[in-house]
């Protein structure tokens, strides 16, 4: 088996580097790389590119070859073969929003990083299984949000997460205050109508805005 220890830790350090993760659900392949650049330019750099349109791998490999500053994730991954796409795109890491046990087999197995999905104490446990501590809490805020993460506390001393789903600028800072969450994931950093909009200096001020009011002092 491959040192799966060692991909949970970078795969912490390059939360805890971020802060904030933005999930991207690209439609057009232009605004792929535009975006990207807006979001970097804000200091957010680790991206997570959702496979949930038919732009979604043609926008992957855009940013990979025309935004370097950018760590590129791909998200959506909801099988061994999207995570071996994952693989031969050149992610950086992915995340799913849930595990499966060949999901999590495959992951296991490679030397590609996978921020596996829980919602429950049972997910945890079988994630734990397979050797994986670090996880994205999914949907966060309705499977019980932060009160959830401080009872995993008790039985999970060592597990930390990064929530998705119901985060926003307004409680990113609360969330991030939580002694087991590494980082924050979610789209209200880069609103849809934005990027049909193609307001690219809107989305910086917004990354530049957010990540000032997250960082200490």
């Amino acid at each position: 088996m491959t040192d799966i220890a060692g991909r949970q830790r970078d795969l912490r350090a390059m939360l805890i580097a971020a802060k904030i993760v933005p999930v991207l659900t690209i439609e057009r392949v232009a605004d792929a790389v535009p975006l990207a650049r807006a979001l970097v330019a804000g200091g957010v750099r680790t991206l997570e590119i959702t496979l949930r349109t038919a732009a979604a791998i043609d926008a992957v490999k855009a940013v990979i070859a025309d935004v370097p500053e950018a760590i590129v994730g791909i998200g959506t991954v909801l099988s061994a073969a999207d995570f071996e796409q994952a693989h031969k795109l050149g992610a950086r890491f992915t995340v799913s929003p849930g595990a499966t046990p060949a999901l999590l087999e495959a992951a296991a197995q490679s030397d590609l990083p996978l921020l596996p999905g829980v919602a429950t104490a049972s997910e945890v446990m079988q994630a734990r299984d397979y050797g994986f501590d670090t996880l994205k809490f999914f949907p966060a805020e309705q499977a019980g949000g932060r009160a959830m993460l401080r009872a995993w506390a008790g039985p999970f001393p060592d597990l930390r997460v990064c929530p998705t789903g119901g985060i926003t600028e307004a409680n990113a800072a609360e969330w991030l205050g939580q002694p087991n969450v590494l980082a924050v994931g979610g789209s209200w950093i880069c609103p849809t109508a934005s990027i049909r909009a193609g307001d690219w200096a809107g989305i910086t001020a917004m990354c530049a805005r957010t990540m000032k009011s997250l960082s200490p002092g």
